[in-house]
């Protein structure tokens, strides 16, 4: 029988997020073109562009994760494609391992151990092409969001948890709008609105991951998708503080209340003005946005 994929919180002083995969299921898929008569989805999975990373597409039934459809290994752009099959309703693409270029050290850093990035499609048409999906932190804390609503990740959930997760960002479409690359020279002049939000958010996050001298910046992602799961963004699940994985850090180990929302913001400035960010837009430029998280309730 499929396991539900669950988020499981450390009893220690730190913060493990684990997505249990299912037991059996199809395989298959690869990186080439998609097989005929099958469908197939393709894309990209950014934090800065991840390359050689696994990406695995699994059905959803009943608000959990089941069956195995497909897999893929990103290439250097952080590009995939795998076929589905004849698969008809909501995914999942889970993607772990790989490599990226982090935003707020602009060195090569791998995905941390067991840390893993997702997204939810509301829906898929057997035989269809979709393409351009992205998988992002911002898709993997939509997942989270949808997982824990209740009935789980259902079509309804999904296509709400990804609308409160772009509007939460100013993004309009999280699955489907590609994040510029800040670390890109210039990137910020042909980017629309709706890119720049995007780009610079994920910039934030590794910017605050390097401010708690974290070893891997993906354990951010982990921290914020256990924050959103439950809908407020409040370093908190479920009425409980969520730990961090390391100890000695924002208050003896937990997650800062304020972390995706001033705490965002305040990172985003310090990106924004170091010389890592090479988009060249200023922080006025952003200045909606790091507004908006400063003074964001944190209810997404």
């Amino acid at each position: 029988m499929p396991i539900p994929s669950l988020i499981r919180w450390g009893a220690a002083a730190s913060f493990a997020l684990l997505l249990i995969t299912a037991c059996g299921g199809g395989g298959g898929g690869g990186s080439g073109e998609p097989l005929a008569g099958a469908g197939s989805i393709s894309g990209s999975v950014t934090k800065g562009p991840v390359a050689n990373a696994t990406v695995v597409a699994y059905g959803i039934a009943g608000g959990t994760m089941g069956a195995q459809l497909g897999s893929a290994t990103t290439d250097a752009r952080g590009s995939f494609t795998l076929t589905v099959g004849a698969h008809a309703g909501p995914v999942m693409l889970r993607v772990n391992g790989g490599s990226y270029k982090d935003e707020a050290t602009g060195t090569a850093m791998a995905m941390g151990p067991g840390d893993v990035m997702t997204a939810v499609m509301p829906g898929m048409v057997p035989g269809a092409n979709v393409s351009g999906i992205q998988v992002t932190p911002l898709t993997s804390m939509a997942q989270a969001r949808a997982q824990f609503m209740a009935g789980g990740m259902t079509a309804a959930n999904i296509a709400a948890a990804n609308a409160a997760m772009g509007n939460y960002f100013m993004v309009s479409d999280i699955l489907h709008v590609h994040p510029m690359n800040p670390l890109a020279p210039g990137s910020g002049a042909g980017a629309g609105a709706d890119a720049r939000n995007y780009g610079m958010t994920l910039a934030a996050m590794s910017q605050y991951a390097r401010s708690l001298d974290m070893p891997f910046s993906s354990a951010m992602v982990a921290l914020m998708m256990g924050d959103a799961s439950d809908g407020t963004m409040d370093g908190m699940y479920a009425g409980s503080r969520i730990a961090m994985p390391m100890g000695g850090m924002m208050g003896s180990g937990m997650m800062a209340s304020t972390a995706g929302t001033s705490g965002l913001s305040t990172a985003m400035a310090e990106f924004m003005a170091s010389a890592a960010n090479m988009s060249g837009l200023a922080p006025a430029d952003m200045a909606a946005l790091m507004q908006r998280l400063a003074g964001s309730t944190g209810a997404v």
